[in-house]
């Protein structure tokens, strides 16, 4: 699948590539630096994986990955310097969303979730996804209607009915007072 412009995405709506963290400062004298994580998946970020780098997703092949304070370290193949590193500092780290891992049945990854329709049980068109919220306990998706009106629903089993990608929507059960104006 080629990216069809600047953002990374394809013809298709799925976006090509997944940003997994964004690189910070370089970590001493060996060429590591410093990622801040924004994957669930940091295990797969391991010595051997390939990885795109900055806005013209360059394809860099990790050489070795740690811990470190609430990210990780990371080296990249070529790179053995910490000006060499330095470089990449307050870049973008993606990976080709071919590649990540699936999920349950019934899970979902955000990107597939946000602009699609909702409706009630009773077909009556509520807006689309536009935000997802994430509170421990359960997702909250912002759903805004054509006038500009945000409703919260929570992402919980006696709210959402049905999810279904292939046809862009969301079929949820309204609980009373949800609704602006209510």
């Amino acid at each position: 699948m080629q990216a069809d412009n600047q953002s990374g995405s394809s013809s298709s709506g799925e976006p090509e590539f997944l940003v997994v963290g964004k690189l910070g400062k370089p970590h001493g004298v060996r060429g590591e630096i410093v990622m801040d994580v924004y994957t669930e998946f940091p295990e797969r970020l391991a010595p051997g994986v390939t990885v795109y780098v900055g806005s013209r997703y360059q394809p860099l092949q990790i050489s070795k990955t740690r811990p470190h304070s609430r990210g990780m370290l990371l080296g990249f193949e070529g790179y053995q310097s910490r000006d060499e590193i330095a470089e990449l500092r307050n870049m973008l780290v993606q990976v080709r969303t071919a590649d990540r891992p699936e999920l349950p049945e019934g899970d979902y990854y955000h990107h597939q979730l946000l602009g699609l329709q909702v409706s009630d049980e009773n077909g009556t068109g509520l807006g689309r996804i536009t935000a997802i919220i994430e509170t421990g306990a359960n997702d909250v998706y912002v759903i805004q209607n054509e006038m500009g009106e945000e409703v919260l629903i929570p992402a919980i089993e006696s709210v959402i009915k049905d999810i279904d990608l292939e046809n862009n929507h969301v079929r949820i059960h309204l609980l009373p007072g949800l609704m602006p104006g209510e």
